[in-house]
């Protein structure tokens, strides 16, 4: 075979590149992804005239095979703009497949004439579906359609066009539908950002790198073959503990984690975490900021895994057993299935034979015989005039109390609910000392020899009386018509269909890794020994500059060995850096006494890394290395406000001032109200906010109080009373040891603009003249006095406060306006305080009031 010249390259790729495309892509089948493919044509065509400076021609031959294989990847998960997928034909055309061929997603059917858009696992025995769409509203007609508009928006319609679900991405800049290696479907922009994701909207199922936060939970299934929404969640509570609750038709029950432990601390939680955030990771580590954690039992990288809240109401991670495309059950929460509540509906009693199971007391039946959810009904009318109860030994019924005595005697307890019509039995226990519960209800209950307790139903003296007792209702039934109690994954049926495909995609496989060696060997050629274009090397150094990890070595030669100190806070000093790769100038924060794992460290910090806004200090990177535990940050030039508003020197001016307040309302409103992971700062003073060469803030150490707060596990609530933030600026709330919301960074914020006001240390304390020599902050006396003002309705009143070093120049609108809003976020009741997304849009609104020369005496 004749070598091709080395001159010829772009012009052979120039003219041959359209017949690669098709011919890879399957001609028609594909033209939807053609023009995404030609928008990468310029980019790959660029690296490809690099070659012409490289002597070895072999390499050239490789660089085409590469340029194919890599069109083919890009064709088969893109959705372009104004495109479609239809489920009309099983052609791989109306199919996304991530690149890695691990997920797929397209139009998914159990019957004859319902589809649901979904992603499911590629290479499972079952096709797994772990997200989808239109869960609760199936299309029922071949010529249904998901379409990424021109507009910007993708919409499910059904047969005749009616939507049934769309996204909210009405955008000019949307530019493709991807699905991505991760199960993420996302919708990106021309910049490659993406505007909407899958993640955000799970269904019952986690995957690795997949966050649950304050507004998302997982929603189980109504059963294994109906996506639709059922009666468990998964989720945050008010609390900020994660639990599973049982939300039917007639009762809503929590019955996890412990329901009978005294309080979150004895089942290993805490409530006093200042976020609501949990991610599950690819080796199999969960981890939650009420500090819920859990390994599965084949810990490590490289298994496909899922963590699914089962319609049966036990949440599990499975593992994907490759060999036969079953899955593996590697952690689950609850391990007694009866403890879930809702499982036998009411008067349903759940208990172990030795499978679990559903049955009924004596005189009671099933209500569906099918469904065991919908529990059991009496076979007889309620009177309360005439009644007796039947004994039913190890059994119990948790909740709906409607009295509880303590001690007291068996016939006490009995004449209780015989003298209340509403009660409908009585639970009684004799440990040391009788205990009476009587029910209003029956429900969430099981029968165990381990209980100590026994219930007395109420029935009428015509019922059936039995010395014993025997449930009917012996088949495990408890969730499905299908007869199980749960479907265990490794109860499926093995097909042969698994063996059928595993040697193609093991040599796809084996392709695919042969491609990522050869191109990153062929960009580290190119770019290390040819060079490369200005503008190429440009795009390099943006992409290698994201956050990422630094090794320690690194940082101490960046820093100079940690020479010049920029300041030192709670959490540790601050030095000045330049980082030797693109001589930027960075800080790098050195924390001190956090003693964590590396993953875990990984895990948090790279949370911070994600958030990012014009009005908060961006994190480029971290260190994680043995006892090594350090932060990098943007360089900001002119420091922290602290340093600007109280020295007797400083002259910082109205404008300034209130460009200040304004950003850092933004900023904490955006880590309050907007961000993907809720974040609560914690320590909000001057110290924290920084200002740039134009005095816009930039608050620092966000997120850092809950970082360094893993250090104190296992060492009881002495870690959360260190991390308190600063005296002055704390809320009432931390003192009397209340649950930490929001509302202490609107009382630190609100301490902060009234010393813009004032230009003082308003967290100091003084004596009070008025009051005798009592000892009180400035801040109360600050508000005391300005409240009196107020109240005088003087038109002076705004200059008695207002800095003296400003000499009359600011704005009377803008100052009234920080002093009320100032005065309304440092109420001692949280509850009247505002939000800060609310502060911001005040102040938003005064933002362009003109500054005058205001004589202030």
């Amino acid at each position: 075979m004749s070598a091709i010249s080395i001159t010829s390259l772009p012009h052979l790729l120039h003219s041959n590149l359209h017949f690669i495309i098709l011919h890879k892509t399957g001609s028609k089948s594909n033209m939807a992804t053609y023009p995404l493919i030609l928008q990468k044509q310029q980019y790959l065509l660029q690296i490809s005239e690099s070659c012409l400076t490289m002597k070895n021609q072999h390499f050239t031959f490789i660089f085409i095979f590469l340029l194919s294989s890599l069109t083919s990847v890009l064709a088969g998960n893109i959705l372009a703009r104004g495109s479609s997928l239809t489920a009309e034909s099983t052609s791989k055309s109306n199919f996304l497949t991530s690149p890695d061929n691990t997920f797929t997603c397209g139009f998914y059917s159990f019957g004859a004439n319902a589809y649901w858009f979904s992603i499911w696992y590629t290479n499972s025995n079952q096709k797994t579906v772990i997200w989808t769409a239109n869960r609760d509203n199936p299309v029922n007609h071949l010529k249904s359609r998901l379409t990424l508009r021109k507009v910007g928006s993708m919409v499910l319609t059904d047969f005749d066009g009616s939507i049934t679900w769309e996204t909210n991405t009405t955008s000019a800049h949307v530019d493709k539908a991807e699905l991505l290696n991760s199960g993420n479907f996302v919708i990106k922009g021309i910049k490659g950002n993406i505007l909407w994701q899958s993640f955000d909207f799970a269904t019952d199922t986690l995957l690795p790198t997949q966050l649950i936060t304050k507004k998302k939970s997982l929603v189980s299934n109504l059963g294994p073959k109906n996506f639709g929404s059922g009666y468990f969640n998964f989720f945050f509570d008010s609390d900020n503990v994660l639990k599973l609750l049982y939300d039917g038709p007639e009762i809503t029950s929590i019955y996890w984690p412990n329901i009978n432990a005294p309080n979150v601390f004895a089942n290993g939680r805490t409530n006093y975490n200042s976020t609501r955030i949990a991610s599950f990771d690819k080796t199999g580590r969960f981890n939650s900021s009420d500090q819920m954690q859990f390994t599965t039992t084949d810990v490590g990288l490289g298994i496909n895994r899922r963590l699914t809240l089962d319609y049966d109401g036990n949440l599990r991670v499975y593992s994907l057993n490759d060999s036969s495309g079953m899955w593996d059950i590697t952690w689950q929460a609850i391990s007694g299935q009866c403890d879930v509540h809702g499982l036998c509906g009411r008067n349903g009693i759940c208990e172990y034979n030795p499978e679990p199971r559903c049955s009924c007391p004596p005189n009671y039946e099933p209500t569906d015989s099918s469904d065991w959810s919908k529990g059991c009904k009496p076979k007889f009318n309620r009177s309360c005039s005439d009644s007796h109860f039947v004994e039913l030994s190890h059994v119990d019924y948790y909740g709906f109390d409607l009295n509880y005595s303590k001690p007291v005697s068996f016939e006490a307890c009995r004449q209780i609910c015989l003298t209340d019509c509403r009660c409908q039995g009585f639970s009684y226990r004799l440990i040391g000392q009788g205990t009476c519960y009587t029910k209003i209800a029956l429900f969430n209950r099981y029968r165990s020899v381990d209980f100590p307790g026994t219930i007395y139903l109420r029935v009428p003296n015509s019922a059936e009386s039995l010395d014993h007792v025997v449930l009917n209702g012996s088949q495990p039934v408890c969730s499905n018509s299908e007869g199980k109690l749960v479907l265990l994954p490794g109860s499926y049926d093995v097909s042969n269909q698994r063996f059928k495909w595993v040697y193609p995609y093991s040599f796809v496989l084996a392709i695919g890794i042969l491609e990522v060696i050869v191109f990153v060997a062929g960009w580290w050629f190119l770019f290390r020994k040819h060079g490369t274009s200005s503008s190429m090397e440009d795009g390099y150094r943006a992409i290698s500059s994201q956050f990422r990890s630094f090794s320690y070595r690194e940082l101490k030669r960046a820093t100079d060995k940690f020479k010049e100190v920029l300041g030192v806070g709670g959490f540790g000093a601050v030095y000045k850096g330049v980082l030797s790769e693109d001589d930027r100038i960075v800080a790098v924060k050195k924390l001190g006494d956090v003693f964590q794992g590396e993953e875990e460290f990984w895990a948090e910090v790279s949370t911070i890394g994600r958030i990012n806004h014009m009005n908060l200090a961006r994190m480029w990177g971290f260190c994680s290395e043995g006892k090594h535990r350090l932060l990098v940050y943007e360089y900001i030039e002119n420091g922290s406000l602290d340093k600007h508003l109280f020295p007797d020197n400083a002259a910082l001016g109205w404008k300034e001032r209130f460009k200040i307040a304004l950003g850092t309302a933004k900023g904490l409103a955006y880590l309050h109200h907007e961000c993907l992971e809720w974040v609560i700062h914690c320590d909000v003073k001057p110290e924290n906010i920084l200002l740039d060469k134009d005095f816009e803030p930039k608050i620092s150490d966000f997120g850092l109080a809950k970082l360094c707060q893993r250090g104190g596990q296992g060492q009881g609530s002495s870690e959360l009373t260190r991390i308190r933030g600063t005296k002055g600026y704390m809320a009432p709330e931390w003192a009397m040891n209340l649950p930490i919301t929001a509302k202490v960074d609107v009382y630190s914020y609100g301490v902060v603009i009234l010393e813009l006001v004032k230009g003082i240390r308003l967290s100091n304390w003084a004596v009070d003249n008025d009051v005798g020599s009592e000892a009180v902050s400035e801040l109360a006396n600050f508000v005391r006095l300005a409240k009196g003002e107020i109240e005088r309705e003087e038109d002076s009143w705004v200059g008695d406060f207002v800095d003296p070093r400003l000499e009359g120049r600011f704005s009377r609108n803008q100052v009234a306006l920080m002093i009320r809003v100032g005065f309304s976020c440092v109420e001692e009741d949280r509850n009247k305080r505002p939000t800060m997304e609310s502060v911001a849009q005040v102040l938003a609104e005064c933002e362009d009031e003109t500054i005058h020369s205001v004589d202030s005496t």
